[in-house]
């Protein structure tokens, strides 16, 4: 049995900490999109979720390869 009490993610990186509410809204936004859609049966909806979700998988490329690059001008 999994524990109600599971541990969050607890790393961070000063790329990635800005962002982090930005991801958290857009997932919210997702969940909101869908259950209207449910609601409503209105694909509008569908649509705008699908929109967020293509941005957050952008979004986290990019900040994984501003990660990549950060690191490589630490290193020098």
């Amino acid at each position: 049995m999994i524990s109600k009490a599971v541990e969050r993610r607890t790393w961070n990186t000063p790329v990635r900490e800005k962002w982090n509410e930005v991801i958290r809204c857009c997932l919210k936004g997702v969940d909101n999109h869908n259950e209207m859609y449910f609601q409503t049966l209105d694909e509008w909806h569908l649509t705008k979720a699908e929109e967020l979700r293509k941005y957050v998988i952008e979004l986290k490329a990019k900040i994984i390869e501003d990660e990549s690059d950060a690191a490589s001008s630490w290193q020098r």
